[in-house]
């Protein structure tokens, strides 16, 4: 019976050591912008969905597409409707990992450097990504950020000839996310 006993304590232990290793955020920040001698766009998402498992540096990422803020209401329905299909692909996700991990201290306040790797999917199209980044760790809370670029035509983008020369061949992303542990 002491053996029993034991073994459910183990268990239990083991399932609430393994959910305090997963952060997670609904309202991270995604913004991108393109700038050409003729016109800078930016645009901003602030639903961004996020999870890590700090135990294996699993990360996941979601965004919903029409999340996406414009400056000017008719460059966000362009950017919906003719460019990103946002009826067709609804979401852009980011499976990966944060290769290494085990350099950052979740039991001690600092910025760490990481890098993260992973399969980005937009406009249905999956591409393989690499970027550094950091992650703040400042009261038991991670905050993470990094910048990549994404060229439209590596998604099979659709760019008119008409506005060609206003969008960047590559467009700048920057990521910014603050983790809170995932509580039962």
């Amino acid at each position: 019976m002491k053996k029993h006993i034991a073994l459910v304590i183990i268990i239990l232990v083991s399932i609430s050591l393994t959910k305090a290793q997963k952060y997670t955020t609904k309202s991270g920040t995604i913004r991108f912008s393109s700038e050409t001698p003729l016109e800078k766009i930016d645009a901003v998402n602030r639903q961004v969905n996020s999870a890590l498992d700090v135990a294996t540096g699993n990360f996941v990422f979601k965004v919903l597409i029409r999340g996406f803020e414009f400056e000017k209401a008719l460059m966000q329905e362009h950017f919906n409707e003719n460019y990103m299909e946002s009826e067709t692909y609804p979401n852009s996700t980011f499976s990966g990992k944060v290769v290494n991990i085990k350099d950052v201290n979740l039991a001690k306040d600092g910025i760490y450097k990481i890098v993260v790797e992973g399969d980005l999917t937009i406009h249905g199209i999956t591409k393989k990504i690499n970027t550094n980044g950091t992650f703040e760790v400042k009261a038991g809370k991670i905050s993470g950020t990094a910048t990549f670029n994404v060229a439209p035509k590596d998604f099979n983008i659709k760019i008119p000839q008409a506005v060609i020369k206003n969008i960047a061949k590559t467009i700048q992303v920057d990521v910014k996310i603050n983790l809170e542990k995932l509580t039962t």
